[in-house]
């Protein structure tokens, strides 16, 4: 496939480092350490099947809900390009 100046694999190398950048993003966003009994944010208790299958846990199913869908991805980096940088 002919990329003009990039080397061969270079465009599976930006592949495989976006997937390593957002595998890193997830693992740092796990919860660490003892789970707690009540959530942090509404105070209501966290049922001990939940404990145990999310080690770490500090929100209420609910409230992680919420946390998430306001959560947004951010990436410092854009290894897409546009149509205009390719132009150029």
């Amino acid at each position: 496939m002919a990329s003009g100046w990039a080397r061969d694999g270079a465009v599976q190398d930006q592949i495989d480092a976006s997937i390593e950048e957002a595998i890193s993003l997830a693992r740092s966003r796990l919860p660490q350490g003892e789970s707690l009994t009540h959530c942090e944010e509404c105070d209501a208790v966290i049922p001990a099947a939940r404990r145990a299958a999310v080690p770490g846990v500090r929100l209420c199913v609910k409230c992680q809900e919420e946390h998430d869908k306001d959560e947004t991805v951010y990436s410092a980096i854009n290894r897409r390009g546009s149509k205009d940088s390719q132009l150029r």
